[in-house]
C-alpha cells in the first residue's frame, strides 16, 4: 500500500481509523521527532485485560524502577543469566542427542531469569504451578495479535480473560507469589524454616516476616556482592520502601512507585514481557542454525578461537566475537517476532513529516517494514549476518535495527533481552552441534501469527561437541 499511498497512510480497523508508518524513515520520524507528543498508549481491549482492568501507568513505572534497581546492566544479573544458561545446557544434554522440541526448555530457562528478579531463586522445571503460568502466558500471546480482538466490541474481548486470570492466580496468595514467601523450599538456601504459626496471613507480610528473620535472597556474581541492606527482589523492594515510608525522616519525600497494590501487576508484567519474546527469539535462533549449518559452524569456530573448551562465555565477550554478535542481531532482525509494533496515540497535536496529527490520533509504527526496508538492508528478505559487519569484519549496529522500538515507549527490557539472547545462544552453540530431526526435515520459515510470530513446531538433535 505504501507504493500507492506513500509511507504514511490510513487504514480502517472496523470503525477505527489508524495511521500506519511504513519504512524505517517514517517509523524513526514518527517516534523520535517529537517523542513526548506520541508517548500515549491506546487502551485497547487486550491491554485492558492484561492490566486486569486497572491503571496501566503505575505498573509501568513500577517495572521501570524494578529493572533499574534490581540489576539491569549489573554483573549480578548477568551472572544469574549465565547460571540459567548452564542449566539449559544440562537440560539439552539430557536428550542424549535424540530428537527434542527445544521450546519448553528455552521458555523455562528464560522465565527463571524473571524468577530471579521477582523471587530471588530458580524454580524447578517440574513445578506444576510454573508450567501452568507459562501455558497461560502462551494462551494470552496466541490471541494478542488478533485484530478482531482489539476492534470488535462484542464477544471477542472475552477471548483471553481466562488465561489472564490464570496468570494472576499464579501470583495470588496460594500460588507463586505466596509460596515464594511462605515455603522454605522456594527460598534461597540458608534460610531458616518458618513454622505455620510464625507466618502471617497476608502474602506480603509473609515476605516481610522472612525478611526480618534473615537476610534477603541475593544473586551473587563472580567477585560481586550485593550491597548490604539493598533489596534484590521485587517483593523486597516493596518491603524496604514501606519501611522507609514509615521513617519520620523520609515521610515528606515524593511517593514511591513501590507498593503492595502494584506488586502483583508488576510481577505479571515482568513475566509476560520478559518470557515470551526472548524464548521465541531463541526458538527462531536454533531453527536458523539447523537451516544454515555453515553459519552455525562459523559461530562455533569463532567462539573456539577466543575461548578454550569449557570456559564460560560472558556478555563482554561479544566485543571480541564480531561474527557471533552479528548473528545474534540478525536473528532478531530477521525473526521480527513482534511484527508490526505496538499502537501509539498522540497526547497532543503534533507533526510527523509533513502531516499534522490531532490529539488522540492512533498510529502504528510498522517495525517489520523498518527491519525489512530495502533502502536500509542489502538483502532484507534473507538471513544474512553480514548486515552487521563492515568490510573488515568488525561488528556494526545499523540505525535501522529497531526490534525494541524507539522513543519514549521503547522496550523496557532491551538490555536484559540482548544479554539473554547472547548468553543462551552462545552457550548452546558452543556446547552442541544442532541438526534437524528426521521428522522435521520439511520445516520452513513460515510463521504462526499471534502476539509474537512463532515458527512452526520442530524437533532438533543436540549432539555434544
Amino acid at each position: 500500500m505504501s507504493k500507492i499511498y506513500g509511507n504514511i497512510f490510513t487504514l480502517w480497523f472496523g470503525p477505527y481509523p489508524v495511521i500506519i508508518l511504513q519504512g524505517f524513515q517514517a517509523v524513526k520520524d514518527g517516534l523520535t521527532t517529537h517523542p513526548e507528543d506520541v508517548a500515549g498508549r491506546p487502551l485497547l481491549p487486550l491491554f485492558k485485560a492484561v492490566a486486569n482492568n486497572k491503571d496501566l501507568e503505575a505498573p509501568t513505572r513500577f517495572s521501570m524502577a524494578t529493572l533499574k534497581v534490581l540489576g539491569m546492566g549489573k554483573s549480578s544479573l548477568q551472572y544469574q543469566i549465565q547460571e540459567e544458561a548452564e542449566k539449559l545446557v544440562e537440560e539439552f544434554r539430557k536428550s542424549e542427542g535424540k530428537p527434542m522440541n527445544p521450546y519448553l526448555a528455552l521458555n523455562l530457562a528464560v522465565s527463571n531469569v524473571i524468577c530471579a528478579l521477582v523471587f530471588g531463586r530458580h524454580f524447578s522445571t517440574e513445578d506444576e504451578t510454573f508450567h501452568r503460568l507459562l501455558e497461560a502466558i502462551e494462551k494470552i500471546f496466541s490471541v494478542a495479535g488478533c485484530v478482531m480482538y482489539n476492534t470488535t466490541p462484542g464477544p471477542a474481548p472475552r477471548l483471553p480473560v481466562r488465561a489472564v486470570r490464570s496468570v494472576f492466580r499464579c501470583f495470588r496468595c496460594n500460588q507463586l507469589g505466596h509460596r515464594a514467601a511462605e515455603c522454605p523450599e522456594l527460598l534461597p538456601k540458608g534460610r531458616p524454616e518458618l513454622s505455620d504459626k510464625s507466618v502471617p496471613r497476608k502474602p506480603l507480610e509473609k515476605s516481610r516476616a522472612v525478611q526480618q528473620k534473615t537476610k534477603g535472597p541475593k544473586i551473587q556474581g563472580e567477585g560481586t556482592e550485593p550491597e548490604e541492606g539493598k533489596p534484590s527482589t521485587s517483593i523486597q523492594l516493596v518491603i524496604c520502601d514501606e519501611e522507609t515510608a514509615e521513617d519520620p525522616m523520609t515521610k515528606n519525600q515524593p511517593k514511591s512507585p513501590y507498593d503492595e497494590k502494584n506488586l502483583v501487576q508488576n510481577i505479571f508484567d515482568l513475566f509476560v514481557g520478559g518470557t515470551e519474546t526472548p524464548s521465541t527469539t531463541l526458538y527462531w535462533a536454533l531453527l536458523y542454525m539447523v537451516l544454515y549449518p555453515d553459519i552455525q559452524a562459523k559461530v562455533q569456530k569463532e567462539i573456539d578461537t577466543l575461548l578454550p573448551p569449557g570456559q564460560s562465555i560472558c556478555y563482554e565477550d561479544r566485543k571480541n566475537l564480531p561474527y557471533t554478535n552479528a548473528v545474534a542481531h540478525e536473528i532478531q532482525r530477521f525473526s521480527n517476532i513482534v511484527s508490526i509494533g505496538v499502537p501509539r496515540y498522540c497526547i497532543r497535536d503534533t507533526m510527523i513529516q509533513k502531516f499534522h496529527l490531532r490529539k488522540g490520533t492512533i498510529f502504528i509504527p510498522n517495525m517489520a517494514s523498518a527491519l525489512h526496508d530495502a533502502n536500509e538492508w542489502e538483502t532484507p528478505l534473507a538471513f544474512n549476518p553480514n548486515h552487521f559487519l563492515d568490510k573488515e569484519g568488525n561488528f556494526i549496529c545499523r540505525e535501522a535495527f529497531v526490534p525494541f522500538s524507539l522513543g519514549h515507549r521503547a522496550c523496557l527490557g532491551e538490555n536484559l533481552a540482548k544479554t539473554e539472547l547472547f548468553l543462551f545462544f552462545t552457550n548452546l552453540v558452543q556446547t552442541f552441534n544442532f541438526h534437524l530431526a528426521d521428522g522435521s526435515k520439511d520445516i520452513k520459515l513460515d510463521v504462526i501469527w499471534g502476539g509474537t510470530l512463532h515458527p512452526h513446531s520442530f524437533e532438533i538433535c543436540a549432539i555434544p561437541r
